[in-house]
C-alpha cells in the first residue's frame, strides 16, 4: 500500500445528491414565494456554501439561515432515501484507487445521511476513514475536513489527493495542503478550478497514475 492517500468528497462525487438538495431547498422556499434556478443554486449553495444566507438576504425571508437549513433537512432526508443514486463510475473508481492507496471520505454532510448512502450501496468497506460534519470544527471552504481525514489516514495532507466537485471544496483542499483533483458537474461547471492540480470529466478518468503523478511533484 502506498504512503499516499486519496480523500473523496461525498455530495457530487460519491452520491448524485445535489439535484435532491436543490429540490429540497426549493420546496421550502416555495412557501415564501421564491424559487431558485440551477445557476443560482450552483453558485450560492454549492460553490460558495452560503446559500441559505444568500436566500434570506436576497429575498428578505422571514426566517434565519439556520432555520432555513432546519426546514430543508427532513425534506432532503426523505428525498435521499427515495431517490438516491451514485455518481457514475463510483464503485469501479473506489476499487481501482483502493488497490493502491488508503481511501478516506471527508464531507460537510451529516453522519446520518453519509452512513445511509455508504450502507445502502455497500461502500463503507472501501474507506479507511469517514469524516462527517460532526467531526471537525469549520466547514468547507475551511481546510478542517481534509486535515482531519489526512490525520485519520496517518498521512500528511501533502501526501493526499482530494477529489472535489465544487469551488468551496477545492479551496478547502488547497488550503489543507492537499493536491486537489476537480471534477465539475452540471451545477459546478462554471466554478473556479484554478486551485486544483488536475481537472477530470468523470470518475473514469480518476486513475492511479494520475494520483501518483500529482503526489510525485
Amino acid at each position: 500500500m502506498s504512503s499516499a492517500g486519496v480523500i473523496f468528497d461525498f455530495d457530487g462525487v460519491i452520491v448524485d445528491s445535489e439535484p435532491l438538495q436543490h429540490r429540497a431547498y426549493n420546496l421550502v422556499l416555495e412557501r415564501f414565494g421564491v424559487r431558485v434556478g440551477p445557476e443560482e443554486y450552483g453558485r450560492e449553495w454549492i460553490a460558495a456554501g452560503r446559500g441559505p444566507e444568500h436566500a434570506v438576504r436576497t429575498y428578505a425571508l422571514p426566517v434565519t439561515a439556520e432555520e432555513l437549513r432546519r426546514l430543508k433537512d427532513p425534506i432532503y432526508h426523505d428525498l435521499l432515501r427515495a431517490s438516491a443514486a451514485l455518481v457514475p463510475g463510483v464503485r469501479a473508481a473506489l476499487a481501482r484507487l483502493g488497490n493502491a492507496f488508503p481511501l478516506a471520505l471527508a464531507t460537510n454532510s451529516s453522519q446520518v445521511d453519509t452512513a445511509y448512502i455508504l450502507d445502502r450501496f455497500e461502500l463503507r468497506a472501501f474507506f479507511r476513514a469517514v469524516v462527517t460534519r460532526e467531526q471537525y470544527r469549520n466547514p468547507k471552504p475551511a481546510p478542517d475536513a481534509f486535515r482531519t481525514a489526512a490525520a485519520r489516514l496517518e498521512l500528511a495532507p501533502e501526501r493526499c489527493a482530494v477529489v472535489e466537485d465544487a469551488y468551496k471544496g477545492i479551496v478547502a483542499a488547497a488550503s489543507a495542503g492537499c493536491a486537489c483533483i476537480a471534477m465539475p458537474h452540471g451545477y459546478t461547471a462554471d466554478n473556479d478550478v484554478t486551485r486544483a492540480r488536475a481537472v477530470i470529466r468523470g470518475l473514469d478518468e480518476l486513475t492511479v497514475d494520475l494520483v501518483e503523478s500529482l503526489l510525485a511533484n
